[in-house]
């Protein structure tokens, strides 16, 4: 059987069975977001939001589309000429996949809170995910992983680190007091 796409089965989902996920680190001015409602005001949804359906809680999980959804939670005319239901494309990952889902969404199209993408640095490997397992999948360098996880100031995230022996301390010679 072939691989079939998420975006050729999407499902029209009622805006009351969709949240947003506990970890997205990207944010848009306030500026972006007027644009993003004129951009749905004259155009219409031309993407659909992506999301996990968690079958326990019969509820839909945004992976990607936070701010769409946004836009129709915060305007009126919006949810009601689109009768309070938005376009899903529905995916099914475990939960460190679909944070690397939401990392891939949003690098490929801006920007993110650092503070915030630390937390998710610190929450994979609090999950068991390497560094060449971040790398690999949210397409990020070795440094670029280091510098997020000095944020944090989470001496557990440096435990696979290997650091270079550049310098030595010197040891403390009793002249030179």
């Amino acid at each position: 059987m072939s691989y079939s796409s998420p975006v050729y089965s999407i499902i029209s989902v009622p805006i009351e069975k969709i949240e947003p996920n506990s970890y997205n680190p990207n944010s848009v001015a306030p500026p972006e977001l007027r644009l993003l409602y004129e951009s749905i005001k004259e155009d219409g949804y031309t993407m659909p939001i992506v999301c996990y359906y968690d079958k326990s809680r019969d509820i839909y999980v945004i992976v990607d589309g936070f701010h769409r959804y946004r836009v129709m939670l915060d305007h009126k005319d919006i949810y009601d000429r689109e009768e309070g239901r938005l376009p899903v494309s529905v995916i099914n990952k475990a939960l460190d996949c679909r944070m690397a889902s939401t990392i891939r969404h949003n690098r490929a199209r801006g920007s993110h809170n650092v503070d915030l993408m630390s937390n998710i640095i610190k929450e994979l490997h609090e999950l068991g995910r390497s560094d060449a397992w971040i790398s690999k999948h949210l397409g990020m360098d070795k440094d670029e992983i280091l510098r997020l996880k000095q944020i944090t100031g989470m001496a557990a995230l440096f435990r696979d680190v290997e650091f270079g022996k550049a310098w030595q301390p010197i040891e403390e010679d009793e002249d030179f007091e």
